[in-house]
């Protein structure tokens, strides 16, 4: 059963006019295809939205923001600052009104909301805007079960992959991780890549933002446990944790954000006592 807790921490179109003299109709607007062959072509009206993630230097490297409703895989190695960067955006995110998730695999919902509290990201009246819940890999496994069923056609109900509490729809949603459900898997990669590949469509289906962590080699070529998560992501936010020397420095990455213009560079990043991630836009961080 999911482990859940919410955060406590004080702290239609315009009518035209009708007209005295009658029109004819324009004609319809119309191109040819590959094919010869006549179709119509519609205008797209939809005006495209994004969100911020609130953490400086971190917008700025978007022309317009993270496009609404997109999938964002967040990868990156151990220390390298992901779980952090996820839950400061939540944290912004909740402030500003939306319904926050953090659904862990691994971390208890009290370690996180240490995390929270040792950088005094305060919620105050919004606390209820953030929900931690931690699943198990065994509820996983079971629809893994499930699916496999499915697929041999044993069973004909649709299976939701993740579990979200009851009675709250989030805005924006982080999952914690892949790496994590890939495990659940025991080797067998072609039944991952079918549950994915739903995991993906059943965010899609609910209409909100989803980052979905990665753990990686510290600077990875290869950002998913397979490679495919990637290429079903919106976008690819890659934390880096690299060695100079004796020392490492960090540096992030927006590796890929689909249709959007963005700064492709990497760019040097801190995690600060008492405030959080901190992005430098305009200071480049390069690999020896």
């Amino acid at each position: 059963m999911a482990k859940t807790i919410v955060l406590q921490i004080k702290e239609g179109k315009a009518k035209r006019p009708e007209s005295k003299n009658k029109r004819v109709p324009a004609p319809e607007k119309r191109t040819a295809d590959g094919m010869g062959k006549e179709v119509k072509t519609q205008k797209k009206t939809e005006k495209l939205q994004f969100i911020k993630t609130g953490i400086e230097g971190l917008d700025a490297l978007f022309e317009k923001g993270i496009p609404k409703n997109s999938s964002v895989l967040i990868a990156g190695g151990a220390g390298s600052g992901k779980t952090l960067l996820c839950l400061q955006l939540l944290i912004n995110a909740a402030k500003e009104g939306n319904k926050c998730l953090y659904l862990s695999f691994e971390e208890s919902p009290e370690r996180l909301k240490g995390h929270i509290e040792r950088f005094g990201w305060g919620l105050g009246k919004n606390e209820k805007n953030l929900v931690i819940s931690k699943l198990s890999l065994f509820d996983i496994g079971r629809s893994i079960d499930a699916l496999l069923a499915k697929q041999s056609g044993d069973l004909l109900i649709d299976i939701s992959p993740v579990i979200l509490p009851e009675n709250f729809k989030p805005d924006i949603l982080v999952l914690d991780s892949l790496t994590a459900i890939s495990s659940a898997f025991r080797g067998n990669e072609g039944t991952y890549r079918v549950y994915i590949e739903q995991l993906f469509r059943y965010f899609e289906k609910l209409g909100i933002n989803t980052f979905l962590i990665s753990e990686t080699e510290q600077e990875p070529k290869v950002y998913s446990p397979t490679g495919v998560e990637e290429f079903l992501s919106d976008g690819v936010i890659v934390l880096y944790n690299m060695r100079k020397g004796n020392v490492r420095e960090n540096g992030l990455e927006v590796l890929k954000m689909r249709g959007m213009k963005h700064t492709k560079k990497i760019v040097a990043m801190q995690i600060l006592d008492k405030k959080g991630i901190e992005v430098y836009p305009e200071q480049e961080v390069f690999s020896v």
